[in-house]
């Protein structure tokens, strides 16, 4: 069995939208500065392992995640793809799960919401992965993006299994891209938000 490449899934630091639960989707909402904090704390893990090179979704909360981990690796490149920017939320962008109720009523799951397809979402973000497959066989690639599209990437390189649980903020995921079945090594693991920051 031969591993072609390794992804390591960073989902970005936390933001004040996070915490008010307002759906982000594709709107830029940056890092507040427990976010920065946390993307410090996985910069650091990520600094002790062994990588080869970060793509990061072009929104700002990924970016910025991203950015701070490069700056403890300066050696390593950074490359911007904005097809893994965050599945678009149409109209609910923006509000709370009691603003929405609010709007539309009990049922705005059911309405047209103008949200983005499944089969963009995993065009976009499998054409990605596959690209970067092919440009860094063999190598082991941080990608940061957003819970959603890392959600349902899993969903489509992983098919044995059901990852339902919602990723953390700064979790990394790590993905093996195999020749014949991938696997996931590790999911939403959190561990270096628990260290002290000391150590």
């Amino acid at each position: 069995m031969v591993i072609l490449t390794t992804i390591g899934f960073v989902r970005h630091g936390v933001t004040a939208w996070n915490k008010e639960g307002r759906a982000q989707g594709s709107s830029d909402v940056p890092l507040d500065d427990e976010g920065i904090e946390m993307a410090e704390r996985v910069a650091e893990r990520l600094y002790k392992e062994q990588w080869d090179v970060i793509y990061t979704s072009h929104l700002i909360r990924a970016k910025k995640t991203a950015e701070i981990i490069a700056a403890k690796m300066p050696d390593m490149e950074l490359i911007e793809d904005a097809r893994l920017r965050e599945i678009s939320g149409g109209l609910i962008e923006g509000t709370t799960e009691a603003e929405r109720i609010e709007k539309w009523g009990e049922d705005w799951r059911q309405q047209d919401m103008g949200f983005e397809t499944h089969e963009s979402i995993v065009s976009r973000g499998m054409e990605s992965i596959e690209d970067i497959k092919n440009k860094h066989a063999g190598k082991r690639v941080l990608v940061v993006s957003h819970g959603g599209l890392i959600k349902r990437l899993l969903q489509e390189l992983i098919t044995d299994t059901k990852y339902d649980a919602n990723l953390d903020n700064t979790s990394l995921t790590i993905v093996e891209l195999k020749d014949d079945q991938n696997s996931c090594e590790l999911f939403n693991c959190t561990a270096h938000l628990q260290m002290s920051a000391e150590s």
